[in-house]
């Protein structure tokens, strides 16, 4: 149990969810401390700056459950010599999923579940409650904030292995029930247990989409509220007006006209977000007036539909890769730029997915302007399979099959939009000019990392040297690879996150499963060849 007379110990404090949730309860007043591997991580910035001691893992670091409360990360087993040492010592820890639990009690909470959306959900409504009153939050993107003396507590409650079972909120949404992870649920009716189990655990309402037959089915003993734009729906989305700036629209409560909102967000999945967002404010009696204002300062969540514009051509990155999310993004994407030609670069994710859905994507390819689709990318169950890109473009008239080593030729595509859709590794590269501008740079430019560049063009890096920077960034084959590391290599976890762009992280029996892509680089030359054994797929 947390306790602010105790100091909080979190066995690997560096992992991404594991340091937002120390932030979390440093914020709000615990006394907070803990310990990873050497090797220094992104995660620690953070945690430094909060004032937070991290050490590395020492037995001696464990003293006992009267002096400290142990929150010991899910990738670390007995022979990390921590663990060992709290079972030689006979101290007890609890997990994650244990700790968050403690915190949904400690306030009026409100969980968001559900295939698509709940990133974009959490994100809407910790920003809107925030300016309310005081929330504290956590989210999938890695982002957590604890406020002291908080009214409501928002957290994104991943489904994955029932995760979310832990959790027993006040409120919970529900946005979708697509079946997903079928590498953990057998079948539509098992994944659909798991919200049913969920909501059995919310305390006072539920909150569902309304056009989602599988939501619709699930029985409750409290009430359970729906939002959509049927006439149905307890909280329904009306007289909509879209535009290339967002959307206005009124909402009526239970028939209840609550008055207009806007939104500076795109697509029919904003407009039901923003609903469901009112709709639990409404139920906790937030003035509206308060919520409208929220609604309007909100710029949307991280990594999800993420737009850069060079000269006539927007650049916007999206993670979609399931056709449902693949036409939410480019309704959105047809709302923001409706005078720009549509161009879309698809990257198909697993054999089976793309087989699977495979008419749902050719259909939806074939209602863009240009169509480019990717090689397949591959996950370690299926190596290979019986379907290819090629299969799907010969089904997309004027559609092209695009190796990402040519993606440079999207640029011929003048007075456009392209989106990049995808779970893979499609490349990005950002160049953050004038850089000799802060001290930190001013001598040493440039400077590449990750896919990050660091130059100032003004200055001793000429435009064809700049070109030629960026070329071999950009389009030097990065690696891309799908590991699975033993629980007993807990460390290696870290260093991989730190070197390379991590597109997946699942904790299976076996160790943790990583799809990572490492930007060639002679710093990570060492590191990619100590992962090779561990590579699978």
């Amino acid at each position: 149990m947390l306790d602010k007379n105790k100091q909080i110990w979190f066995i690997g404090i560096k992992g991404t969810g594991m340091a937002s949730l120390a932030l979390l309860l440093h914020d709000l007043g615990y006394n907070v401390a803990g310990s990873d591997i050497e090797k220094y991580t992104f995660t620690q910035v953070p945690l430094e700056k909060a004032g937070i001691e991290v050490k590395d893992f020492d037995p001696s670091n464990i003293k006992s459950n009267d002096e400290q409360v142990i929150v010991k990360g899910n990738a670390f087993k007995e022979d990390n010599p921590e663990v060992k040492a709290c079972l030689d010592k006979g101290v007890k820890w609890q997990s994650y999923p244990d700790t968050v639990e403690e915190i949904v009690q400690m306030h009026t909470s409100i969980g968001i579940s559900g295939t698509h959306g709940k990133t974009s959900t959490t994100s809407l409504l910790s920003h809107v409650l925030g300016e309310v009153a005081p929330t504290t939050y956590l989210i999938g993107d890695g982002r957590g904030k604890g406020v002291p003396d908080s009214r409501f507590f928002v957290y994104e409650a991943d489904e994955y292995r029932r995760h979310f079972l832990a959790y027993h909120p006040d409120y919970q949404i529900m946005t979708n029930i697509d079946f997903d992870h079928p590498d953990y649920f057998k079948d539509q009716d098992d994944y659909t247990s798991a919200f049913q189990s969920a909501a059995d655990q919310t305390k006072k309402a539920l909150f569902v989409w309304g056009d989602d037959k599988r939501l619709q089915s699930l029985k409750t003993d409290i009430p359970k509220y729906t939002y959509g734009f049927n006439d149905t729906d307890d909280f329904q989305a009306t007289d909509i007006k879209k535009s290339t700036t967002g959307s206005k629209f009124h909402v009526l409560a239970h028939g209840k006209d609550l008055g207009e909102f806007e939104i500076h967000l795109f697509g029919d999945h904003s407009i039901l977000n923003s609903t469901a967002v009112i709709a639990v404010a409404y139920t906790e009696k937030v003035p509206m007036d308060d919520i409208r204002d929220g609604l309007l300062t909100f710029k949307g969540a991280k990594r999800r539909f993420s737009e850069k514009d060079f000269g006539d051509i927007a650049v916007i990155d999206d993670y979609a890769h399931h056709p449902t999310e693949m036409r939410a993004t480019i309704q959105a994407a047809r709302q923001k730029f409706p005078d720009k030609k549509l161009v879309v670069v698809f990257q198909p994710h697993t054999f089976s997915r793309t087989k699977k859905y495979q008419k749902d994507f050719e259909e939806i390819l074939r209602g863009v302007d240009k169509a480019y689709v990717t090689p397949i990318y591959a996950s370690a169950r299926e190596a290979n399979g019986d379907i290819s890109s090629e299969d799907l473009v010969k089904n997309i008239p004027g559609s092209e099959v695009i190796d990402l080593d040519n993606i440079a030729d999207l640029t011929k595509n003048k007075n456009s939009v392209i989106v990049f859709m995808g779970a893979g590794d499609i490349p990005m590269l950002i160049v953050y000019n004038k850089a000799d501008r802060l001290p930190q740079f001013a001598h040493d430019l440039p400077i590449v990392t990750g896919n990050h560049i660091h130059m100032a063009a003004g200055a001793d890096l000429g435009m064809d040297a700049l070109a030629d920077l960026i070329l071999s960034n950009l389009f030097g084959k990065p690696v891309t690879m799908e590991l699975l590391i033993p629980y007993s290599q807990g460390s290696l976890v870290h260093r991989i996150s730190e070197a390379g762009e991590v597109a997946k992280t699942e904790y299976q029996n076996d160790g943790t499963y990583m799809q990572v892509t490492f930007t060639p680089s002679a710093k990570d030359h060492a590191l990619m060849q100590e992962v090779a054994s561990y590579r699978i797929g």
